[in-house]
């Protein structure tokens, strides 16, 4: 393969031809708890995720504190709520970004997050985060895209809702503001998402069109859409993750639990293996097996000069003997030697 796109966060290339990003998504999944958070990061290092992810907002610098029918929820899991209530409970408190940030770095494993306003990016910067991810709900935010491209960090754009011309304009955009390294996630903004509205084949779609490295924000129940993703070239898997799905927060519900995080982070990293190259030649696996393919053995005891009969040859395993393919054209000839049953066919037996 050649100009394969490719990113790099904290050293770590992200491109086709290396193992999937894996992202464990925090998002308001601490409920409320600064140890839950911290926790969630431990286990997404046992579960062996590349990189743990944060969402910086507050309720105000998301939305405004209305009970207007136009800011409450109609509809899925968090019907009748205002958005303001919303993100009040949900939202990471500032003042944790840099403990969370610490511990993360202490236990070697990548932090970043979603910034949602300028303020954000600019507390984000002091804590010298890596790179950004822009949310689907903000791919158009063309603004905000631009500031944090301004970073000069890598940035990856979620394109949930957006068309193939709002995605066109958050990368250009991303590159007007001087982001070089960018990535795009295929993405269904619905909470959970089932996996029949994915079309995954968009993936390999958007990689020819947009030219950029491209994965998947999963959030479907389980793992078989992000698993069945890298097959189709996606090469950053982002999960919403937790440590009890039944724990009543916001997005608990539609999050990975610790054992299945880790068993997407296996199992990708299979599958990506499982793809390899174009190859058709016999595998080390395999060697030892050849001798068991079918090959032609004499099923008759037979002297020199007899003229060889198909009642005479068999086509059978193991794989010692000529080629079944050779069938016709040993038929009919006469034996330079004396052969008996069981003995393999070979071509210094038979007169040519």
């Amino acid at each position: 393969m050649t100009n394969i796109p490719s990113i790099h966060i904290a050293e770590r290339r992200i491109a086709a031809d290396e193992p999937p990003y894996i992202i464990a998504e925090l998002s308001a999944n601490h409920n409320g708890k600064l140890e839950t958070a911290l926790k969630i990061i431990e286990e997404a290092k046992k579960s062996g995720a590349d990189a743990v992810k944060l969402q910086t907002y507050t309720a105000d610098t998301i939305t405004l504190n209305s009970d207007a029918d136009e800011f409450r929820i109609k509809g899925g899991l968090w019907d009748g709520r205002t958005l303001y209530d919303l993100y009040q409970e949900a939202h990471m408190p500032w003042d944790w970004h840099k403990p969370l940030f610490d511990h993360a770095r202490k236990l070697d494993i990548t932090i970043f997050s979603s910034p949602f306003d300028n303020t954000a990016v600019d507390l984000l910067e002091d804590l010298n985060a890596p790179a950004y991810k822009i949310a689907s709900f903000e791919a158009v935010d063309l603004p905000l895209i631009k500031y944090v491209a301004s970073t000069g960090k890598p940035m990856i754009i979620s394109t949930g809702m957006a068309d193939a011309e709002e995605i066109a304009e958050a990368i250009e955009a991303a590159r007007e503001g001087g982001c070089k390294e960018l990535a795009i996630l295929h993405c269904v903004s619905g909470y959970p998402a089932p996996a029949a509205d994915y079309n995954l084949r968009t993936i390999p779609d958007m990689i020819e069109r947009f030219g950029l490295v491209t994965g998947l924000s999963d959030h479907t129940l389980d793992n078989t859409t992000a698993i069945t993703s890298v097959a189709l070239g996606a090469s950053i898997i982002e999960k919403h993750f937790t440590l009890d799905r039944s724990g009543g927060g916001p997005d608990d519900s539609f999050s990975l639990e610790p054992a299945e995080l880790t068993a997407l982070c296996r199992d990708s990293k299979t599958a990506w293996q499982a793809l390899g190259s174009v190859n058709y030649g016999r595998k080390s696996s395999e060697q030892g097996n050849a001798q068991f393919r079918r090959s032609l053995y004499f099923v008759k005891d037979l002297k020199a000069g007899d003229v060889i009969t198909e009642e005479a040859v068999r086509s059978v395993r193991p794989g010692f003997g000529l080629a079944p393919k050779h069938f016709e054209e040993v038929i009919g000839k006469r034996l330079a030697k004396d052969v008996s049953f069981g003995q393999a066919t070979d071509w210094s037996c038979i007169v040519r």
